[in-house]
């Protein structure tokens, strides 16, 4: 804890710095690979819409102990329907003597031929509840006009805190990268997409924006008057930040993936399946990806585009004109040679001690 809390301080006061700024080119080639990947996969997979947005049939069925294996019986006993329907039926326990599972669209005879398959497995009681597919589309709706009200809200707090827009810019760049990367993991794990998946990716946003706003605040801090300084420019200043603040991203990110990491495991491992693994699945990858980009992504790209600014541009000329002049003018300090007496503390004791010595003799 100690080294740690040093090596912060170091970072804080600049003695030790990695280069985020400079090395933005490295950053966002990563972060198009990334990106690359995500498309690939929404493109060769797609995503795996869930019940409740393509439709289909939930039944709810009484059992003495829901475990795996009651799980995968009674799944059998769905397939073995025959029904197309049913063959990929998807099941998971509530409780513990309660099996959910789900199916796609059934008639009314379908339904009750998987019913009575239910049953026959050792099911004591079985119910349903039809969902349409109308309801998922309202959901989608809803989910898509919360996010738009988000980024609109988003940009306008940005500029109006910060008063700059390029930071705006920079914050919306991250939250669109976080999604696609997000929904991109989502597509090539084959996991389904539910109302739990959509609380998990607007959940992400507030997360992600949370640590950007935490590092742009400190860039502002510390560009404050940049242009009279003439020892350093505006990259280094935001370079800087992302420093001071690096120790406490990633505690803080530590943090919260613990957590949702054991939330994981639960839901995959345990559960199998269900609304606790999807949104899992979204908070762990995007508070993952949300830690990257506010110290990758955003600063790195609010600082590129604030060197486009025609001012800022000529203040940064100016000092690296300066620092490169520097060495040619300055001469160094002449060193000055100074004699060094031969006689130090031993010679000066020595008339003493014959002194002593005469005076004895005496």
């Amino acid at each position: 804890m100690g080294r740690l809390s040093t090596f912060g301080q170091h970072l804080y006061t600049g003695r030790v710095s990695f280069d985020f700024v400079g090395r933005r080119m490295i950053w966002y080639v990563i972060s198009l690979v990334l990106l690359v990947g995500s498309a690939a996969g929404l493109a060769v997979h797609g995503l795996e819409r869930g019940v409740e947005f393509k439709g289909g049939v939930e039944f709810t069925a009484s059992v003495d102990k829901a475990n795996a294996s009651s799980v995968d019986k009674l799944s059998q006993a769905v397939v073995d329907t025959g029904l197309h329907a049913a063959a990929a039926p998807i099941a998971n326990t509530s409780g513990d003597s309660t099996i959910r599972i789900q199916t796609g669209p059934l008639s009314q005879d379908e339904t009750t031929q998987v019913k009575e398959a239910l049953v026959a497995a050792g099911s004591s009681e079985v119910s349903q509840n039809l969902v349409g597919p109308s309801w998922g589309k309202e959901v989608a709706k809803k989910a898509a006009t919360g996010l738009a009200v988000f980024l609109v809200i988003v940009v306008l707090f940005i500029w109006a805190y910060f008063r700059e827009w390029r930071m705006s810019v920079a914050a919306m760049v991250a939250l669109a990268h976080d999604i696609v990367i997000t929904v991109g993991v989502y597509a090539w794990s084959g996991f389904e997409v539910t109302p739990a998946t959509v609380t998990g990716l607007l959940t992400i946003l507030g997360y992600s924006l949370y640590d950007t706003v935490v590092v742009f605040d400190k860039v502002r801090e510390n560009t404050r008057g940049i242009l009279s300084s003439t020892s350093r420019i505006y990259s280094e200043q935001a370079n800087l930040a992302v420093n001071q603040t690096l120790v406490r991203s990633i505690n803080t990110s530590v943090t919260a993936l613990l957590p949702v990491a054991a939330l994981l495991i639960v839901g995959v491992g345990v559960l199998g399946s269900g609304p606790l693994k999807d949104l899992a699945l979204a908070l762990f990858v995007g508070m993952a990806v949300g830690t990257y980009s506010s110290i990758f992504i955003a600063t790195p790209l609010a600082a590129q585009l604030k060197d486009l600014d025609p001012a800022v541009k000529a203040h940064t000329a100016k000092v690296l004109e300066r620092r490169t002049k520097k060495p040619a003018t300055e001469e160094p300090a002449p060193v000055v040679h100074r004699p060094v007496a031969v006689s130090g503390a031993a010679g000066r004791r020595q008339p003493k001690r014959t002194t002593r010595q005469q005076r004895q003799r005496r």
